[in-house]
């Protein structure tokens, strides 16, 4: 695949594999929360502006140094810059915005924009991008849809995020156009809101273990 994979976010992205989405009603969870997912193994994050808690979120978590995070649900130039402020290493957005990509561009940020139809593939390569979220996945098909609509764009990489689980993981990595995965179930509303961030880890573990068979076979 062409795409530049030595870029220091895409790289980690890839070496990754999988990025929990997060969503966090309370910020001062986000310290347990990136200390959960690095005892987990893993140590890039997607906290998503769609709670007035993300800024603060992303500000806690950013804290370690060990933890890459982004801001995803961006959907306002606004959003990207309180994004950057809070300190967001990269954006991730629903659908194709070209206001909100070029803000990201002219701010030197990395950004991934949601796609579901070639049409809009068409957009992200117009706009000097290649690497984009497949989103939602499960709804417009998944794998099967992906593997189709991918197959005249070989120089662009996919994070399928929606509606992805730890029983069709290993389909979509097994996908030579996926770079990465978007997750949520092992950083569910409900486990974080309760404070079970020994379930996060093993959830976590579990999925890495996953990760690292689906990258062997």
């Amino acid at each position: 695949m062409p795409v530049d994979e030595t870029h220091p976010i895409t790289s980690a992205l890839a070496a990754a594999r999988l990025v929990p989405v997060i969503v966090l009603d309370d910020a001062a969870a986000a310290a347990p929360l990136a200390a959960a997912l690095k005892a987990g193994g893993l140590v890039v994050a997607e906290v998503t502006f769609r709670t007035t808690a993300a800024e603060a979120a992303i500000r806690n978590m950013v804290e370690d140094p060990d933890i890459l995070v982004g801001a995803g649900t961006v959907t306002r130039v606004e959003q990207v810059d309180r994004a950057l402020a809070a300190g967001a290493r990269y954006i991730v957005t629903p659908g194709f915005s070209p206001a909100v990509v070029r803000a990201c561009h002219d701010r030197g940020l990395p950004v991934f924009p949601g796609i579901a139809t070639p049409t809009e593939i068409q957009m992200a390569l117009d706009a000097g991008l290649d690497v984009v979220k497949f989103f939602p996945a499960g709804t417009f098909g998944g794998v099967a849809a992906l593997k189709a609509m991918s197959a005249p764009y070989s120089m662009v990489r996919f994070i399928p995020t929606g509606g992805v689980t730890a029983a069709n993981l290993p389909d979509y990595l097994a996908l030579p156009q996926v770079l990465a995965v978007g997750g949520t179930w092992m950083v569910s509303k409900a486990l974080v809101s309760s404070g079970r961030f020994d379930e996060v880890t093993q959830l976590t573990a579990e999925a890495v273990a996953l990760v690292a068979a689906a990258t062997r076979s």
